[in-house]
């Protein structure tokens, strides 16, 4: 398959704007991470008009597909969980290319997962997290039972991604392999979840309970990159100020959820600040030192 594609990617690794190629074939009759392609080829460039192109390929009774991403919209993509499939294909992939070492630098440091990135992507899943939860709850208390069910189920893979960040690991497709190594206690919880004989209602109320109790032990160390930006200023900010935050940006999304719950548990304090209107006030936000 190397041989039928290698004038493909010859042509590209001679450009000095490419920085490296690797290929990942499909291992299995079902291939999430290749999409079922046969192969993937995955092409590095430095600069691009196109920061993401795909060409999809057919030779003999198989497929391909062809991605040339550019450097920045790749390492995004791993700062952000922007798109899951990269981890994958960066850890499994086969390198067949890679110049000045670019690549082998690049996955050294992903297993170097630094903290400030590690924080960022813990505020992530953390924001999705907390929002999830909130409308598990909604969803119970209108007695939508199998809807509530569909979310925690939805909260937990968050809960689970944000366990296996808070070890130092990237989160990967087959997210929950993992967590049954290195967090038996969230593993635990999705486990008795669908393996309860109760009825759909009691262990959507259990697991509400237990959930509630794990995100509240673990808000703050998840919270961080939020509590840290928080900290930048002695004074209070707005929802504005921290919505438009270049480092907040890409869990702005989620950013009424996580205060709330913040807020909530009294982990971030509130204060009104005077308007014009007569009676109405401005809603800013601070941590105390």
């Amino acid at each position: 398959m190397e041989d039928l594609l290698r004038p493909i990617y010859q042509e590209r690794a001679s450009d000095a704007n490419t920085l490296g190629v690797l290929l990942i074939e499909k291992m299995r009759p079902n291939s999430p991470i290749t999409d079922n392609f046969d192969v993937i080829l995955l092409i590095i460039v430095e600069k691009s008009d196109i920061s993401w192109h795909v060409k999809h390929y057919e030779f003999d009774d198989k497929i391909a597909a062809m991605h040339i991403v550019t450097n920045d919209l790749l390492r995004k993509w791993i700062d952000t969980s922007g798109y899951r499939k990269a981890i994958a294909w960066l850890t499994y992939g086969k390198v067949i290319f890679d110049r000045n070492e670019y690549i082998a630098n690049f996955k050294e440091q992903i297993r170097d997962f630094p903290h400030d990135k590690r924080n960022l992507r813990k505020a992530i899943e953390f924001g999705k997290l907390v929002k999830s939860y909130s409308e598990v709850k909604d969803l119970y208390e209108s007695s939508q039972y199998k809807d509530a069910y569909s979310r925690i189920v939805n909260s937990l893979h968050y809960l689970a991604r944000l366990a296996v960040i808070e070890k130092g690991y990237h989160p990967e497709v087959t997210v929950w392999n993992q967590v049954r190594q290195i967090d038996p206690e969230v593993y635990k919880l999705y486990d008795e979840l669908i393996q309860s004989d109760e009825e759909i209602d009691k262990r959507v109320k259990l697991m509400i309970l237990a959930t509630d109790f794990v995100i509240s032990n673990r808000a703050k160390v998840s919270a961080k990159h939020l509590l840290d930006v928080l900290k930048e200023r002695d004074g209070s900010w707005s929802y504005s100020e921290l919505k438009d935050h270049p480092t907040v940006k890409p869990y702005a999304l989620d950013l009424t959820a996580m205060l709330a719950y913040l807020v909530e548990k009294s982990i971030v304090q509130t204060e009104r600040v005077e308007t014009k209107g007569v009676g109405v006030y401005q809603r800013k936000y601070r941590v105390e030192a």
